[in-house]
C-alpha cells in the first residue's frame, strides 16, 4: 500500500467514524488532522460528545458498526465502556473520542492540539 493509499484510507476511516456519530446524533463533532504535527500519536482524532452515558455508549457502538460495515475495520483497542464518561476507540491511525459533555469540557482535547487543523463537522438533522 502506497503512502497516498494509506492517507486516503485513514481519511475514509475518519469519515466513516463521523457517519457513525451522526447516526446517533453526537454533538459538536470535530476532526483533528494531526498529520502535520511532529510526533503525533495518530493521523486523526475524531471528537464528539453525547448528553447521557447511554447516548455516549450508543454513539460508540454506532461508530464500530459503521466502520466495520463500510470498511471491514475493527478497533485495535477500546476503553471507557464501563462508565461511558469518555469512550476511546483506537483504530491506530484514527482515534475516536466520545465524551459525556462535562468530561469533554474538562479534558478539552481540542485545546491540547490547538496547533493542528481542526475541522468542525456541520450538524445533520
Amino acid at each position: 500500500m502506497s503512502k497516498s493509499d494509506k492517507l486516503q484510507n485513514t481519511a475514509l476511516l475518519a469519515e466513516m467514524a463521523v457517519k457513525g456519530i451522526q447516526e446517533k446524533k453526537g454533538k459538536d463533532i470535530v476532526v483533528v488532522d494531526l498529520r502535520e504535527i511532529h510526533h503525533a500519536v495518530c493521523d486523526f482524532f475524531v471528537i464528539c460528545h453525547g448528553d447521557s452515558n447511554r447516548q455516549v455508549e450508543a454513539i460508540a457502538d454506532s461508530v464500530e458498526e459503521e466502520t466495520h460495515k463500510s470498511l471491514n475495520e475493527k478497533p485495535w483497542h477500546k476503553e471507557g465502556y464501563e462508565n461511558a464518561e469518555w469512550i476511546l476507540i483506537d483504530y491506530v491511525h484514527v482515534v475516536v473520542h466520545i465524551f459525556h459533555k462535562e468530561s469533554r469540557e474538562f479534558y478539552s482535547l481540542e485545546k491540547l492540539w490547538a496547533d493542528a487543523k481542526i475541522e468542525p463537522i456541520a450538524y445533520q438533522a
